[in-house]
């Protein structure tokens, strides 16, 4: 029996030899692969850039108003024609009364888009805010990008009738 057993040991340790010499073969073989591919993507070489400044007017003025606007009054105005593409940028004042300043009001923004489908005016875009005190300015800047038509701006008070403002063309 000791042959045997010796025999069994002696196929065991060949075998765990053989796996060995194959697994550092292929380990070596990966990183000679991995060194020749990193070789073979030398950078460039590098090549000066000169940069240079300029100063360019502004073509199109704000149009922004700093005069308070009353209760129950939406005011809006063009902040940014944006000459690039088709971006508009408002601002849209109002002043808000709390009837119980001790207490907090919220108020909600929304810019709304005429449909001529439904003949009725949709949300565009929404935002909302609210404050501790007696009443205080408020101002909210929407965007518009790349949707020509009528808009407005509707402001809704806790506990108020909500106020709309002018209809306005956005067009490009």
């Amino acid at each position: 029996m000791p042959t045997r057993s010796a025999a069994v040991l002696a196929s065991g340790t060949a075998s765990a030899a053989k796996l060995f010499v194959a697994a550092l073969a292929f380990t070596s073989a990966y990183v000679g692969f991995s060194a020749y591919s990193n070789a073979s993507s030398a950078t460039e070489p590098t090549r000066p850039v000169t940069l240079s400044a300029r100063e360019l007017p502004i073509t199109v003025p704000v149009q922004e108003t700093a005069a308070p606007v009353k209760a129950g009054e939406v005011a809006v105005t063009l902040l940014a024609d944006g000459s690039a593409g088709c971006l508009r940028s408002y601002v849209a004042r109002t002043t808000v009364a709390n009837p119980d300043p001790g207490q907090s009001v919220s108020y909600g923004w929304k810019l709304t888009r005429w449909s001529p489908a439904t003949k009725t005016w949709r949300s565009y875009l929404v935002d909302y805010a609210g404050f501790t005190g007696a009443g205080r300015p408020a101002e909210w800047r929407p965007q518009i990008s790349g949707n020509p038509g009528w808009y407005r701006v509707e402001l809704s008070v806790e506990g108020a009738e909500p106020v709309t403002s002018d209809r306005f063309q956005v067009s490009c």
